[in-house]
């Protein structure tokens, strides 16, 4: 059972943003001190969070609970078949939009976030070396 109360659940909800996470802000401020030309949060197909645009690339910054990440998602204990569901239901379309964005020639890397937050060095060397390497792939 949630020890708080269903308006306090409500408002802890309302604070989660999905455009400018820290991950987002972090990967932004490395781009652009590497002198990676990109844009935040086009108006394309599926909502990359990121594109360089020049290289016909997008960026997916995944979260690890809301898009099913298989090392850190956890389920919370309460109402676990509508969050089972819910992310289920994330991941399948995650799935069509990245295919509908390859099919518009585009490529497709996918971040997660505890990549970022382990590393995001590490995380922008990827993009970099994506960019440089022509090719489609994505971790977990």
């Amino acid at each position: 059972m949630d020890k708080i109360t269903k308006e306090q659940r409500s408002y802890i909800m309302s604070t989660i943003h999905s455009k400018w996470t820290t991950p987002e802000r972090t990967v932004h401020a490395l781009l652009k001190e590497y002198g990676i030309k990109h844009t935040m949060h086009p108006k394309l197909k599926g909502h990359p969070d990121i594109a360089v645009k020049n290289k016909k690339i997008v960026i997916f910054i995944n979260g690890c609970f809301w898009h099913g990440c298989k090392t850190h998602a956890k389920l919370p204990k309460s109402n676990r078949q509508f969050w089972r569901n819910k992310i289920a239901q994330n991941i399948r379309r995650d799935r069509a939009s990245h295919t509908a964005l390859k099919r518009d020639g585009l490529r497709v890397l996918v971040l997660w976030e505890h990549e970022i937050k382990k590393s995001p060095e590490s995380a922008v060397k990827k993009v970099l070396a994506f960019i440089k390497r022509g090719s489609s792939f994505s971790s977990q």
